[in-house]
């Protein structure tokens, strides 16, 4: 239950640790805690609800919340054209793949809404992109953390921190590829 109300809550555009929260369960199912499918199929419902709901709240008044406060209207005018413009080439990718970017996997919902991104258009790539982020995030942590416990049994703190090593490179490379792919929208 709390997998999916931290996973469709995000996806809504309320920033909190839904991948987190799939990468922890998939953690647990590698320890015949939690059943990885059932973790894959919550995770999946919970990421296409939530988008959805974050597309309508877009669609039907994403635009007039932005403008509501003068600090957020004035930074709204500068990017709101801009992604409008995204969206309106790319915005099927731009949903699909901002499911595995921490930034987009807020915000892409709402401003597929706010730039009336057909419905249906959006339903098909949004749903691919969940099942897909929820698939690959829940099966590497699953499989990660099978082999994560047994190279700490077998090997002791060494593999441990070989892991952690490897999780930090990981990281900063997708935050790397993140900030390259931004820049090339520019």
């Amino acid at each position: 239950m709390l997998l999916f109300l931290l996973i469709a809550v995000e996806s809504a555009g309320v920033p909190l640790p839904g991948e987190t929260a799939l990468v922890a369960s998939g953690v647990l199912a590698s320890q015949s805690k939690l059943s990885i499918v059932a973790v894959i199929v919550v995770a999946s419902t919970a990421a296409i609800l939530g988008d959805n709901g974050g597309y309508w709240i877009g669609r039907k008044g994403g635009r007039k919340l932005l403008e509501r406060w003068s600090l957020v209207s004035r930074h709204a005018e500068k990017v709101l054209p801009r992604a409008e413009r995204i969206f309106a080439k790319h915005g099927g990718k731009t949903v699909f793949f901002g499911r595995f970017i921490a930034i987009l996997r807020i915000t892409a919902a709402w401003m597929a809404g706010i730039s009336h991104m057909p419905w249906w258009r959006f339903l098909l790539f949004n749903a691919a992109g969940g099942i897909l982020w929820a698939t690959l995030v829940g099966l590497v942590a699953y499989y990660s953390g099978e082999a994560a416990a047994n190279a700490i049994q077998t090997y002791g703190l060494y593999a441990a921190g070989a892991i952690v090593v490897a999780t930090v490179a990981i990281v900063l490379g997708l935050r790397w590829w993140e900030r390259r792919m931004l820049a090339n929208e520019k």
